[in-house]
């Protein structure tokens, strides 16, 4: 994969695919500008030596339309105080004048219906605004849209310095060990073929989140009302097999799923009917605490329990609060576990945090993505 150091951008335009869908209240006002942040080692590299830097990301899901609330403004404004300079806004990502400004905004590329579908002439006219193409955009280069694959056709192509950083991060056959895996999710079948991937790497693998009563019920436990798979309940007993594989031993149970249910710690073995998994119990944490002291790797994918609710957050908490303190290289995997230790406020206390939630999972699984490849051309 060739990388932005190893290409030469002086007195160059630079098109620049970035991951700026962040994440923004009713208002439409930014809530966490973690993703624009990380982008900013690359955009500051590239202003130093390019003679134009010309930035395109999207933003939300408007399905191929215009949809106002959904226009890159507000990133633009955020965008400008990072960067201590003007942030030219345009209001289309093709046929547009590129104004003579050092940094160029481009529109939500979703606007186009063509962006995800990777056409051609979409991208040539993205790639005629620039001489070299840089991807930085790792939370997206698991998809083949155009601004992601299809540009590397038409332009010198290269991987931004977060790109670089996430690929480093994630090759974990250069891992120190014990590696160890936390990996926690609702359902069985997304997170199955990166298990797999995972168990002939790790020392330990530490199951977590909805997925684990699919596992119980496999092994004939009563399971309540808690979310289950059945058609996983073969590959979910083969897994237990695996001695590498750690399953929770006590969970928190709930009469419903709200902030106002009861709830109680009970075995696992032991879920009342009617009732449903929420969280991993006390036994657990301690059980995962032991299993993580001796880690000179750890990989966190996924909250353990619903944190999005107070009080069956505790043990995505309490986990997090373990790792901070830990020697151990902590990597923490993207998606709604950053979600998770942001509303913490912990996102700096760990070595690496990744922007990507499928993407991480994708590279990890095959060890390369479409994003990737084309920049080894």
């Amino acid at each position: 994969m060739r990388t932005l150091t190893q290409v030469d951008i002086t007195s160059l335009r630079v098109l620049l695919r970035v991951d700026y869908n962040v994440p923004m209240d009713k208002n439409r006002n930014i809530l966490d500008d973690f993703k624009i942040k990380n982008s900013l080692p690359t955009l500051k590299y590239i202003l130093k030596r390019a003679k134009q830097v010309i930035i395109m990301s999207h933003l939300g899901r408007p399905d191929g339309k215009v949809v106002k609330e959904l226009r890159m403004d507000k990133v633009a404004v955020r965008l400008m105080k990072f960067v201590g300079r003007n942030v030219a806004k345009l209001d289309d990502c093709v046929d547009v004048v590129i104004p003579n400004e050092k940094v160029v905004l481009l529109e939500n590329l979703r606007f186009h219906k063509e962006e995800k579908e990777n056409n051609e002439s979409f991208a040539k006219k993205l790639a005629s605004h620039a001489d070299v193409f840089v991807n930085d955009a790792f939370g997206v280069s698991h998809r083949e849209h155009a601004s992601v694959v299809g540009v590397a056709k038409f332009l010198p192509s290269c991987a931004g310095l977060l790109v670089q950083k996430e690929v480093e991060n994630l090759n974990f056959s250069k891992a120190k060990s014990p590696l160890v895996v936390i990996m926690a999710g609702s359902k069985l079948s997304t997170k199955f073929p990166i298990i797999n991937a995972l168990l002939p790497k790790v020392d330990r693998l530490l199951l977590g989140g909805a997925m684990i009563f699919t596992f119980y019920k496999a092994l004939g436990f009563e399971i309540g009302n808690s979310l289950c798979e059945d058609n996983h309940l073969v590959t979910a007993k083969l897994l237990l097999n695996n001695e590498k594989i750690i399953l929770p031993r006590d969970v928190v149970v709930a009469s419903d799923i709200n902030e106002n249910a009861k709830s109680k710690i009970v075995d696992s073995n032991k879920i009342p009917k009617k009732w449903v998994g929420v969280d991993v119990g006390e036994e657990t944490i301690n059980d995962f605490k032991k299993e993580l002291k001796n880690a000179k790797t750890v990989f966190w994918n996924g909250p353990l329990g619903i944190y999005e609710i107070e009080k069956f957050a505790k043990a995505t908490n309490e986990l997090a609060e373990i790792l901070s303190k830990l020697k151990a290289k902590v990597i923490i995997g993207g998606g709604d576990i950053v979600a998770a230790i942001d509303k913490l406020g912990m996102k700096d206390k760990f070595d690496f945090v990744s922007t990507g939630g499928g993407a991480s999972l994708e590279l990890i699984q095959k060890g390369t993505l479409p994003g990737l490849e084309v920049l080894k051309n």
